[in-house]
């Protein structure tokens, strides 16, 4: 039996669903809340045969505060894909998500200790890496740096993968992925599903970039590594550095829309001391943070050559990626007029 955390999300669906294909038999956590509905239809998307597939699910309703919970969820488990995460740029968040992210990891591998599971996946994120190689590039030896300011997402992050490397010194079999942003179908308003509508609502865009991935590339790389027990290693995975104008007006001009206009660092940092006064009427410009501006006005080029290397992997391109999944957006949207 294989678990699935975070399997209502956009990554953590299309896990489920390539192991479905492998024959294996999945236990997926979610909210009471969760709209499974909307994962099965998202489903139609990637194969022929949604229902059959989605029947196949053991969805289970895990509280990852409580150990007992998790470590019933546990029962007769041998593997765990951990995707579960809460991923917010806005300061209102930075609670729910370093107990999100970094309790609810640790919870987790506390509940594994003394349970059947052999092999730990834990999803994490470029946002963790600091300090370029000689090519001036990140790659899976930038170590998140403490000296330097971070969003409160990236130390979450960093701190959960603490825990699995924790969990690997005392025995446990782990792997841990630092995907780019993800380009997927469904969860179209929350996390990197959002992707497209935050394109297409706004007319402004930023001068820096950042690294994509298409989901069907996390998913099958994240099993491949499980599947050939590559234990005790990090790896990135990316297929394109993209600045955000390029990849946005792409996305625009696919909508019928006009360009948007580039934010100055002028701007930005007018928005910011404006936070500082009058964030506490205008919510919006609590987005208006030093790490946050740091990040949409800079583009680092980061390196998918070892899991190239280590699995002759090639990566579907951005634009290809983007294609596909904005169509389906398209067809979601005319759907719900």
């Amino acid at each position: 039996m294989v678990f699935v955390t975070g399997a209502t999300g956009i990554l953590g669906r299309v896990i489920v669903l390539e192991l479905l294909k492998k024959g294996k038999n999945v236990r997926a956590a979610k909210r009471p809340t969760s709209n499974i509905k909307e994962i099965k239809h998202s489903y139609t998307f990637y194969t022929e045969s949604a229902d059959d597939f989605f029947n196949k699910i053991e969805w289970i309703d895990v509280d990852f505060d409580d150990i007992n919970s998790l470590q019933d969820a546990l029962k007769g488990v041998d593997e765990v894909y951990h995707c579960a995460a809460k991923v917010s740029f806005n300061p209102k968040d930075e609670k729910e998500m370093y107990h999100v992210n970094i309790k609810g990891t640790e919870n987790l591998l506390f509940a594994c200790e003394g349970s059947d599971v052999k092999k730990f996946l834990h999803v994490s994120s470029i946002a963790v890496l600091d300090g370029f190689n000689e090519k001036g590039e990140l790659d899976e030896d930038s170590d998140f740096n403490p000296k330097i300011e971070h969003s409160a997402y990236a130390i979450s992050k960093h701190l959960s993968e603490m825990e699995v490397w924790r969990a690997s010194a005392e025995g446990l079999n782990t792997i841990i992925i630092n995907p780019g942003i993800i380009i997927g179908s469904g969860n179209w308003s929350q996390s990197s599903g959002e992707l497209f509508s935050t394109f297409e609502k706004n007319s402004f865009n930023f001068s820096g970039g950042t690294s994509y991935v298409d989901v069907f590339d996390v998913a099958k790389i994240a099993i491949e590594l499980m599947e050939k027990n590559i234990f005790g290693e990090r790896f990135i995975l990316i297929s394109e550095n993209k600045k955000y104008a390029d990849l946005g007006n792409y996305v625009r001009k696919k909508l019928g829309l006009k360009d948007a206009k580039i934010l100055s660092n002028t701007q930005l940092n007018l928005g910011r001391w404006l936070n500082i006064f009058f964030g506490w009427l205008i919510p919006q410009l609590k987005m208006a943070t030093r790490s946050n501006i740091e990040a949409v006005t800079s583009l680092n080029t980061i390196s998918n050559q070892k899991i190239k290397e280590k699995l002759n992997y090639q990566f579907i391109p951005v634009q290809e990626s983007v294609d596909f999944h904005l169509n389906n957006y398209s067809n979601d949207k005319k759907l719900n007029k």
